[in-house]
């Protein structure tokens, strides 16, 4: 509910502060005399678009503050905390405007966004009047308004979280369809590469080793002959080791003859053949070591080659080979899994899609139902208003799915019938479209609202018994909410609970605009004005009080 509104320095407006209540709260005044401005300042402070310049002529800055009372529950206070503003019971808003248009927003005493003030006011004020496009007008709304008539909140929903799953299970069997085409795309090139890959079956390592063995074969041909030669001197015919052993035996023959004289050198000899003999040995190894099949060689440097050229191919290490060949395995075997999996994947999203589409169903299937009882409530409320010749329709047609279902829901009507029927906007008259809103607010009452509903000037365009059975509903709807109606009719402000005229004068060459709060006798007088114009009669005041009753 709106408790205060204070506002400061706005076009007319110097200082102004309302104290509104519960029930049904009446401005009336002469044309001209500020009412607009009172809503103007009002959808500043909720973050509306709306008149570029409002600031007073010569002053700093204007300023709107409004509060809110806050119950349980209420929708704005999960706003509050998705924005991290502060809550409690009371709502202060708070906004002020410069000549050069910069606007500054506060929500408790918090800095915030004209957006964050936009989406509060969503929960905080309805305003419905004949250049309304938040509310019954705007058809984007439809849909909503029938659902809250219905009370379908539950189904929705329950739909929405369906709506999610249908939608998470399409992404998961999109996601792996293309995994499964990317890899189907390449499988010609995964299959040959793995064909090369197991052809030649590299082994970790084997690189290191050939590249080894070819070395010692291509150093074996530049020192092999050389070795060779070395142990054809060492143990040939004619080699040391042969020459060494004849003088061997020579010594020793005539040694014993000379007292030992050669006891030495027989013994350095034998010293000598030993080491000779290990010298031959070592050499003849390293001879049998160096030989090899020119062939070997080859075949060596082929395979060599062929790993090198491979790991260049693939941008990986020789000794990375194995592991490659492995992951394209992987790629293959996912590509023959693939099929069976997109299968499990299909089943589930279209399982999915057919529990929504169920579920979406049976909602448009409600909505139907509701619609028709809406279309009857109004075509009830539209008799007392003197449009009994009048045809509403609530039509539902079929629109893209979504996570809400697959109706668009739009409001229409016809004035007479067999005339077209059309949006309420673009077919009713002034005074039709008033009592059109009217009716369908009545008709989609449901209990008390947890916001505050405004009206400008919706009796505009009516008088007498039709303009009564605007006044009777506007205090219908005001029992146990607040509603706040601007308007020029007597019989409208009759049925007020609280009553405030706004008032315009001149002082010092500047129009002021200042609204008075009515006591009864107030009232009678301004309900005998707007009854019989600026001379006030008796017998306007008899009427007026007759009106009030």
């Amino acid at each position: 509910m709106l408790r205060t509104l204070e506002i400061r320095d706005m076009l007319i407006i110097d200082r102004l502060e309302l104290e509104f209540r519960p029930g049904l709260n009446v401005l009336t005044g002469e044309t001209g005399a500020g009412k607009s401005i009172l809503l103007d300042s009002l959808g500043f402070v909720l973050g509306w678009r709306g008149r570029a310049e409002l600031v007073r002529a010569g002053a700093e800055q204007g300023e709107v503050t409004a509060v809110f009372d806050l119950p349980e529950g209420h929708p704005a206070r999960e706003v509050l905390t998705e924005a991290g503003l502060p809550e409690g019971d009371e709502l202060i808003l708070r906004r002020i405007n410069t000549p050069d248009g910069r606007k500054t927003a506060w929500v408790n005493d918090r800095r915030t966004s004209g957006e964050v003030l936009r989406r509060l006011s969503e929960g905080l004020v309805e305003l419905h009047g004949q250049h309304d496009d938040r509310g019954l007008l705007n058809p984007r709304g439809h849909r909503a308004l029938l659902d809250q008539f219905a009370g379908l909140e539950g189904e929705i929903g329950a739909l929405r979280g369906l709506w999610a799953e249908r939608a998470r299970a399409r992404k998961a069997f999109e996601a792996a369809q293309a995994r499964v085409a990317a890899v189907r795309a390449e499988e010609e090139f995964l299959r040959h590469a793995v064909g090369e890959l197991d052809t030649l079956d590299p082994q970790p390592g084997e690189d290191e080793v050939l590249d080894q063995q070819r070395r010692r074969m291509q150093a074996a041909e530049k020192v092999g002959e050389d070795i060779a030669r070395a142990l054809e001197a060492l143990s040939g015919q004619e080699g040391s080791e042969a020459r060494a052993g004849d003088a061997l035996r020579w010594l020793e023959g005539v040694g014993g003859e000379l007292d030992g004289l050669l006891d030495a050198p027989i013994e350095g000899l034998g010293r000598a053949l030993n080491e000779l003999a290990e010298a031959s040995d070592g050499v003849r190894r390293a001879v049998e070591a160096l030989s090899f099949d020119a062939h070997e060689l080859e075949r060596c440097e082929e395979r060599l080659f062929a790993i090198r050229a491979l790991a260049r191919k693939h941008g990986v290490q020789p000794d990375e080979l194995g592991d490659f060949a492995e992951g394209l395995r992987g790629q293959l075997a996912e590509l023959e899994q693939g099929d069976a999996d997109l299968a499990e994947l299909a089943r589930v999203a279209e399982a999915a899609a057919a529990a929504y589409d169920v579920a979406a169903e049976r909602l448009s299937a409600q909505r139907r139902a509701a619609a028709g009882k809406l279309d009857a409530a109004v075509m009830g409320e539209l008799g007392p208003l003197k449009m009994e010749r009048a045809v509403f329709t609530t039509g539902i047609d079929e629109a893209e799915p979504g996570p809400e279902g697959v109706d668009a829901v739009s409001f229409t009507v016809a004035t007479n019938p067999g005339a077209p029927a059309g949006p309420l906007a673009r077919i009713a008259s002034g005074g039709e479209l008033s009592r059109f809103l009217l009716a369908l607010k009545v008709s989609l009452a449901q209990g008390e609202t947890v916001a505050t509903m405004i009206f400008d000037e919706i009796d505009r365009g009516v008088g007498g018994a039709t303009a009564d059975a605007v006044g009777r509903r506007l205090a219908e709807l005001a029992e146990g909410a607040q509603v706040l109606v601007v308007t020029h009719s007597p019989q409208v402000a009759a049925k007020a609970s609280h009553h405030w005229r706004v008032e315009k004068h001149v002082e010092a060459g500047e129009t002021r605009s200042t609204v008075v709060p009515l006591a009864d006798g107030d009232r009678v007088d301004e309900i005998a004005r707007m009854l019989s114009g600026d001379r006030i009669t008796e017998a306007a005041r008899a009427a007026a009080t007759q009106l009030i009753g």
